[in-house]
């Protein structure tokens, strides 16, 4: 292809960038792939169930290793998992796990896509899982990926059999089978909902964990003297970014293998399965790199001779001719930046601009390369919440002219029109699904990444090659003493934002309380507000506090702090509390603030949130001594509910354990798999046992292996692999010892107890006890045997062990009455309920 009719493509097509493209890697290594990548047409889409489902290994070695365009679908973003480095779950935790896959994709250099199926939790058939999933929606929106992407193959990481055990993982094999069945199916899926109709050559699913089953294997561990890495070292890299999950993995230097089982085909069907050799194998009869009327061969060998020959120090001119060859396909922007040595810079001096408020945005093109090149006018903001207008530098020169070594600098103005927020939660959820569409039009189906927060877009034109795209996230930029270099994405919040502490809380029905409630206000205006905070009040309570006037300068949040006080009756009741600003004409209320979540390991996010707090009125009484002391777990927010009930709680830190004075407790409460997250805790457990020899009470809430471990408990226990759960949150419960202190002492636990429940039942269930434990209840999932082992208790020295696989950890913080019932019970719990002494 001549440069001329090049040139003419590139300036008829302008190609989406994706806004964290700043973000990927721009070392030779990357170049060398990029550009092997020309030779290479093939897409691979790879579809699980959650984040961390994914083969990285695989993804990996597809993407970096043979140059083959690749993304993973996973049907949900993870809501209803467990966190090990925070308190966030459901929708947060969600949020989080999306930007722990995304920052993983940048790593292994994989495209990120999702449905709209929600993760409302473990669910152990695919029966179950349809139940909460309508499946022609979730089937609906894989067929959109399916057909958005294009991919030549299919790599389904689970069977679709009952083997996967998670009902969730069943069906993300079940409807990516169905996906490649009716890609091209318009019919059910009409062109004009779904995208143009696609038909993919050849189906397999993942054999990893079943070798023996495997019709191809291949070493994923090759190694990369540009990197000096193998890849699966740098898989094991991208893996570790599931940090949420404890997902950190060793850098595997060597040979690994990876394996496969080709169930379907469509371009090879006379090769046996097995016979196959590699998984590009019939893909030559497919459409190749080059242009119409080119043969693909002799590009492949024309594409290998230019890599061959490349001078990584000046690389420009090698991939300018390659382009030539193959003309362009849409992510080559990223290999014409990096070999043409330009680089975008787009930061504001605030990390976070009031909606409706002007931004400068300086906006810098470097020019590292040989070549000069022209920066076109006509740049723009990605996505469409903002409006925006670009100023050239100096007035009459709308076009300006980079030379090689220079820069240039043009002030864009936005004005953000909406607060930031991620953009499957726009329009909340319809039950246990999103109802944001995945698709932005018909066949439309951005990545992940080209949603994740404010980027700016801009064109340039090179000598001989055309106009081309190039983006830059919006960020923050600053220097950290320690850290260093820092970019935070810029992200735009209401101009007032009033929250509350938390969404739930409880109250003793029928008793007088009386509750200090802190409401933070902040400001992002860019000069002083003056707010005023007031309290809208269930029927029954009252403030005595006068609606505070706070000034606020920009960037700035303060903290006000209403006494409430009066009783309120057994349901639920909601408190919501609101900013005003202004009078007249010009006055405005605010309602809702957002929570910011801020790990180092990925961007910043704002969860844009109601400032209501719903109240749970419960008939509840409590022991005589209420002073207890909580050792927290992991996602854990069960303190602050006990301390709503009327307990006295004492924070203790595991690392001051062995010096603490434990005999002024009643009772010591140790929080969800604490024991995994806090060596120190592990280590000091013997001083928890001595307490409870003393004549304490000590109720463990669940953990998972490392309670296995030889003396981890006084007791020994077993947990199956995989473990014992009761996934139905209203599994009949029945009480195995009926008149138990546990269960009617200071609360008679009845039938109306077990309503409401969230989620689930139970989990990590023992499946094995030691004779000293007595079991007080039974549940079952629908045809499952009855799990007896979810509540124990046992006596030791003089004291009560209580050890509960009760998902209270979901049940409080959501303020379920009846489970908060039972835990001051078994805080409650004295000897007499632990029945004989074990020494």
């Amino acid at each position: 292809m001549s440069r001329r009719r090049l040139s003419a493509l590139a300036a008829a097509v302008v190609l989406a960038v994706a806004p964290a493209a700043a973000a990927r890697a721009q070392d030779a290594a990357t170049l060398d792939e990029r550009l092997r990548a020309l030779a290479v047409p093939v897409r691979v889409l790879m579809i699980a169930a959650h984040p961390d489902d994914e083969d990285t290994q695989l993804l990996t070695w597809l993407a970096r290793a043979r140059g083959a365009t690749t993304a993973y679908l996973s049907l949900t973003r993870g809501d209803g998992g467990q966190n090990l480095i925070g308190n966030e779950l459901g929708e947060a935790l969600g949020a989080i796990r999306t930007e722990e896959l995304l920052a993983a994709r940048r790593i292994d250099g994989a495209t990120q896509y999702f449905t709209r199926a929600f993760d409302f939790g473990f669910s152990k058939t695919a029966e179950e899982t349809y139940r909460h999933w309508p499946k022609d929606t979730i089937l609906g929106d894989v067929v959109r990926v399916v057909r958005a992407f294009r991919p030549h193959f299919i790599v389904a990481v689970f069977s679709g059999t009952p083997r996967d055990g998670h009902g969730h993982h069943q069906v993300s094999g079940l409807l990516a089978r169905e996906a490649y069945d009716l890609g091209a199916d318009t019919v059910r899926f009409p062109a004009a909902s779904h995208g143009r109709p696609w038909t993919v050559a050849k189906f397999y699913r993942s054999a990893r964990f079943r070798p023996a089953d495997a019709t191809l294997s291949f070493d994923v561990g090759t190694y990369n003297v540009l990197r000096g890495r193998g890849y699966a070292e740098l898989a094991g890299e991208s893996r570790s970014q599931h940090k949420s999950q404890g997902f950190g993995v060793l850098q595997r230097k060597g040979a690994v293998l990876d394996h496969v089982t080709r169930e379907a085909t469509r371009v090879n069907a006379g090769t046996e399965a097995r016979a196959e050799r590699d998984l590009f194998d019939g893909l030559d009869t497919l459409a190749g790199p080059a242009p119409p009327g080119v043969a693909p061969d002799s590009v492949r060998r024309a594409l290998d001779r230019l890599r061959q020959a490349i001078d990584l120090r000046d690389p420009w001119p090698t991939v300018e001719r390659a382009l030539a060859v193959v003309g362009r396909r849409p992510d080559d922007h990223l290999l014409v930046a990096q070999a043409a040595g330009l680089a975008l810079e787009a930061t504001a001096d605030a990390p976070t601009v009031a909606v409706n408020d002007t931004v400068a945005v300086s906006l810098t093109l470097y020019n590292r390369g040989r070549v000069p090149v022209r920066w076109l006018p006509g740049d723009t903001v990605q996505p469409a919440v903002a409006l925006a207008v670009a100023l050239a530098v100096a007035a009459g020169h709308d076009t300006l002219v980079v030379a090689p070594g220079g820069s240039a600098t043009r002030i864009l103005r936005i004005v953000p029109t909406e607060a930031t927020t991620p953009w499957w939660r726009r329009a909340g959820r319809n039950g246990d699904w999103w109802a944001t569409p995945i698709a932005v039009a018909p066949g439309d189906v951005p990545d992940d990444e080209s949603r994740a927060g404010l980027a700016v877009r801009i064109a340039v034109e090179l000598p001989g090659a055309g106009r081309w795209p190039l983006a830059a996230p919006l960020v923050h930029r600053f220097a950290d003493p320690v850290k260093g270099d820092q970019q935070r994405a810029v992200l735009a919040a209401p101009r007032i934002g009033v929250r509350l502490e938390r969404a739930a809380a409880y109250v003793p029905a029928g008793r007088d309380v009386r509750r200090s409630l802190r409401v933070f206000v902040r400001s992002v205006a860019r000069d002083t507000q003056v707010v005023r905070v007031s309290l809208e009040l269930p029927q029954g309570l009252r403030t005595v506090t006068p609606a505070p006037v706070v000034r606020l300068a920009p960037g700035t949040e303060a903290a006000v702090t209403f006494d409430v006080q009066g009783r309120l009756p057994v349901g639920r009741h909601r408190l919501a509390a609101v900013a005003s600003t202004g009078a007249g004409p010009s006055a405005a209320q605010w309602r809702n603030g957002y929570e910011r979540i801020d790990y180092d390991h990925v961007r910043p996010l704002h969860l844009l949130r109601p400032a209501t707090l719903e109240l749970t009125g419960l008939e509840v009484a409590l022991p005589a001594r209420t002073d207890i002391a909580y050792l927290p777990g992991v996602g854990d927010n069960v303190r602050p509910m006990l301390e709503d009930l009327g307990f006295g709680v004492t924070a203790l830190d595991p690392a001051t354990l062995a010096t603490a004075d434990l005999a002024r407790f009643r009772s010591i409460v140790v929080g969800p798999r604490a024991f995994e997250a806090s060596e120190a805790l592990y280590a000091a457990r013997e001083r928890l046992y001595a307490y409870v020899r003393g004549g304490g009470t000590l109720v463990l809430q669940y953990g998972q292996q490392e309670l296995t471990r030889p003396g981890a408990l006084p007791y020994p226990v077993t947990i199956a692999r995989p473990h014992d759960r009761v996934t139905e949150e209203d599994a009949e419960v029945r009480v195995l010892r009926p008149g138990h202190p546990l269960l009617t002492t200071p609360n008679r636990i009845g039938d109306a107890d077990w309503a409401g429940w969230v989620q689930e039942r139970a989990l990590y269930i023992p499946r094995t006890i030691d004779p000293a434990w007595t079991p007080l209840l039974a549940m079952q999932d629908a045809g499952e045997p009855a799990r007896e082992h979810g509540l124990l208790v046992a006596p030791l020295g003089r004291g009560v062990l209580v050890y509960s696989s009760l998902a209270f950890f979901r049940q409080l913080p959501a303020g379920v009455p009846g489970a908060a019932r039972l835990f001051v019970n078994l805080v409650a719990a004295t000897p007499t309920a632990a029945g004989s002494r074990v020494p």
